[in-house]
């Protein structure tokens, strides 16, 4: 019996709400029936896809993928066996092994300096934002690097690694604020090249170079958006190494996104077009790799801030197109649009993906640790 794709999409989408060609702004556009298949068999990678390919629209994408998201819709995909096959590589092979470390950095940082400038705030902070109090992006990035600062105790002086350090916003900004001395690593030659510029006359040494590399010892770390990067198999290694490179009184701040069920599959899509090799941690996977390693002195979860974030960098990016147009084709406008608004909507959705600031010592903290806010 053949299947019909559009009645059974149809009658998926009605689930959430949305409606093909309906009059609501979460609700899509078809430009080209062969959408419901692809949606069908494929997935998210066959709606992102499809988006970029034109064969669909919508007036708030973000709220698209919100509502799929909180009626559960990913869960009714059959995917087909090509797509089976390409999920269960992430469990046959290490993708994010020390050989591979550098792709990361080559497919997506190094796009080019003007898109991230364009689309960040002042400071080039690519993760995300802190709202309580701020009016906007600048503010509220400002507001993370200070919270990142206090949460750490931060003292002049004091050496502090930056593991994943970007264009070296937090570096340059503790540097600046509270005199200390810091290491920033990354894997992506633009953001050396501008960072460097951007840190210059501070005390800020950034360094091209995979974390399994390192040696020294520091009194204090922080790593924000990088532990995505990391994949399960070497999320053991990479703790090793904070292990390794904290003085025995120091406090190491994990800043990442986590999801809320423990996996060790991709999501294809993003993982093909935008982030290539990466994992969300869940919250077992880490607590059981820090094992023998830190104490859990503190763990925030702010991901509805993720949302505003991604918002925040979307109408940048939209408002600034066509002073870099010239260098991008209009897929990858498509693309880029499609990364920022649906990760927004997953955000807003609060089921799948978090945003979490955790605190660890190796020892304890004499007297009891006191959270920041």
């Amino acid at each position: 019996m053949k299947t019909n794709y559009k009645s059974l999409a149809e009658d998926i989408l009605a689930l959430a709400g949305v409606k093909p060609n309906g009059n609501n702004p979460w609700d899509i556009s078809i430009h080209n029936d062969k959408f419901y298949r692809r949606a069908i068999t494929e997935g998210e990678l066959g709606i992102g896809e499809s988006y970029m390919d034109f064969w669909w629209d919508s007036e708030k994408i973000d709220e698209f993928i919100c509502q799929i998201l909180k009626a559960r819709l990913d869960e009714k995909i059959q995917r087909k066996l090509s797509i089976l096959f390409k999920l269960l590589t992430a469990r046959m092979f290490n993708l994010q092994s020390k050989r591979r470390a550098f792709i990361v950095g080559e497919k997506h940082y190094d796009l080019g300096n003007d898109l991230f400038q364009y689309m960040l705030d002042k400071r080039m902070t690519y993760s995300c934002a802190y709202w309580k109090n701020a009016q906007n992006l600048d503010e509220a990035q400002e507001n993370k690097l200070e919270l990142i600062c206090r949460k750490i105790h931060l003292k002049p002086g004091m050496r502090v690694l930056d593991i994943g350090c970007g264009w070296g916003a937090f570096g340059k900004y503790a540097a600046e604020k509270y005199e200390v001395k810091v290491v920033g690593i990354t894997v992506s030659k633009e953001q050396i090249e501008l960072g460097r510029k951007l840190c210059d006359g501070f005390p800020v040494d950034i360094r091209l170079m995979d974390y399994r590399d390192l040696n020294e010892k520091f009194d204090r770390i922080v790593s924000v958006g990088m532990f995505e990067h990391v994949g399960y198999k070497n999320y053991k290694t990479f703790f090793e190494v904070a292990d390794k490179c904290l003085n025995n009184d120091g406090l190491f701040l994990l800043h990442t996104i986590g999801t809320n069920i423990s996996e060790d599959l991709l999501d294809l899509w993003s993982e093909k077009y935008i982030f290539p090799n990466g994992m969300l941690p869940s919250v077992a996977q880490i607590g059981k790799v820090i094992e023998n390693h830190f104490v859990m002195e503190d763990w925030h979860s702010f991901g509805q801030d993720y949302d505003k974030t991604l918002m925040a960098w979307y109408h940048n990016f939209n408002n600034n197109w066509d002073k870099i147009k010239n260098k991008y084709s209009e897929r990858f406008f498509r693309m880029w649009k499609y990364f920022l608004l649906s990760s927004a909507g997953s955000f807003r959705s609060r089921r799948r993906n978090q945003v979490w600031q955790l605190v660890l010592s190796k020892n304890g903290v004499p007297g009891g640790y006191q959270s920041v806010r």
